[in-house]
């Protein structure tokens, strides 16, 4: 079955500068689809965000990422694979908090396929209301809060 997407939403996508890492950049010039992707055949986990023809976001989850809330509506993740921090602001607190629960559920689906263990909940098939969800609004996130380092909470 290959690749499919289980999660969509959209928000304004920011990657940490690579030189200073103290403050964001953008990565889109406005809100974009963002989709958590299955891979029922590596039993993986992505996260892929593509501003027109460019791919801004291709992050694979492992056990040990973790998404912080760093504001209202603004999270952050670290990709080592990728070697950045990616952020995302949305246009609710309650999009952030959906994303976020998004974002432990498949780390933790994750972490069971790591360990070897059988999913408690495997990953359910694709659904349009999921996937062309929250095609509404834009985001307020224009000035995202400062980058969290690792160790912040």
């Amino acid at each position: 079955m290959g690749e499919q997407p289980i999660y969509t939403t959209k928000a304004h996508v920011f990657q940490i500068d690579p030189s200073t890492k103290k403050k964001w950049l953008p990565a889109s010039s406005q809100a974009i689809s963002v989709s958590f992707y299955y891979d029922s055949t590596r039993k993986t986990y992505r996260i892929i965000s593509v501003d027109g023809s460019k791919a801004v976001i291709n992050s694979t989850i492992t056990p040990n990422m973790t998404f912080t809330k760093t504001s209202g509506k603004f999270g952050q993740w670290s990709d080592a694979r990728a070697g950045t921090v990616y952020g995302l602001g949305f246009s609710s607190e309650a999009d952030l908090s959906k994303f976020m629960e998004k974002f432990k559920e498949v780390k933790e689906l994750t972490r069971q396929y790591h360990n070897g263990e059988a999913p408690v909940n495997p990953a359910p098939p694709p659904s349009l209301s999921h996937r062309h969800q929250r095609q509404h609004g834009t985001c307020s996130a224009r000035d995202p809060p400062p980058p969290q380092s690792a160790g912040e909470s």
